[in-house]
């Protein structure tokens, strides 16, 4: 007996048809002579195995610089200004061991400069950093080390 039924797609059988993928590995990135963050605590960060233990402001070619700033409660305008002045085109912005965001107007120096601004924890902010520097960017973290007050939530 013939089958008469003409194949269709309906009748014809499928093959699955697997394609690999390609192995991909992933490695640290390394940027030779910048500024990289390679620990951090409460109280401390690490820049090129340097720790610092007060505020700080920190670009991937420049010399690690003090930041003028006791704690998150002694912000002003001219804190951010200071940071404006050095013309990155980023600010990463630690504001402690826990996230707080400083009032609008005294990022006024930043935003009037067209210099973005991004507010995280300290921790938070020396992770994005070091994307941001190993993408090549014109990004400047600026740290409240270790200030907070009361107890963390």
């Amino acid at each position: 007996m013939t089958n008469d039924v003409e194949p269709t797609p309906a009748t014809t059988p499928r093959r699955l048809v697997l394609h690999r993928m390609p192995s991909v590995k992933l490695h640290a990135t390394v940027v030779p002579q910048s500024n990289t963050f390679n620990a951090y605590g409460d109280d401390y960060v690490e820049v090129n195995a340097i720790r610092h233990e007060r505020a700080i402001v920190v670009f991937p070619e420049r010399p690690v610089i003090d930041w003028p700033v006791a704690d998150f409660e002694a912000l002003t305008a001219d804190s951010f200004r200071f940071v404006a002045d050095l013309a990155p085109e980023l600010v990463v912005f630690g504001s402690g061991r826990r996230l707080r965001f400083p009032h609008p107007r005294l990022l006024a120096p930043l935003i009037d400069r067209g210099i973005g601004v991004e507010t995280m924890d300290m921790q938070a902010a020396c992770r994005t950093y070091n994307i941001l520097m190993a993408e090549g960017r014109r990004v400047a973290a600026a740290l409240l080390i270790g200030s907070v007050i009361g107890p963390l939530p």
